[in-house]
């Protein structure tokens, strides 16, 4: 009775994402990654409490990936210094996840999560053109 529209829900998320990622400017592209690599952190936290240690493992792995995508999509010539800043937290949060997952560490997921929030909010805060807007 429910595998059809468990089948159709799930088309339609991906829809719903791929949707957004197809209508999405470049600074709206980093915010999806951003919040999809926390989403995947809460996810790991949540497996690891319940005990599901290969989801744990998946959803650190994806976590991981889309921070490498994130690390790769930093321009470091026109983002300087900030770029290799966050180059540089980008692999430590990699480091802290993959210690999180070795040993089932909780406490190296909260960080790096919120780590991530951080970034996310900075980014959340800053809009393309609105530097030079006058309120």
């Amino acid at each position: 009775m429910y595998g059809p529209s468990r089948q159709f829900t799930e088309q339609y998320r991906k829809l719903g994402v791929s949707s957004a990622v197809m209508e999405a400017d470049p600074h709206k592209l980093i915010a999806l990654l951003l919040s999809g690599a926390c989403e995947r952190i809460r996810l790991a936290e949540a497996c690891l409490e319940r005990g599901d240690l290969a989801r744990k493992g998946k959803a650190i792995g994806e976590a991981c990936a889309i921070i490498g995508h994130l690390d790769g999509s930093l321009d470091h010539e026109a983002g300087g210094e900030i770029a290799g800043n966050l180059s540089s937290l980008y692999d430590y949060v990699v480091r802290r996840l993959t210690e999180s997952n070795l040993h089932n560490d909780s406490e190296a997921m909260r960080e790096s999560l919120a780590l991530l929030e951080e970034i996310e909010s900075a980014w959340s805060a800053v809009r393309p053109g609105v530097a030079g807007a006058t309120a």
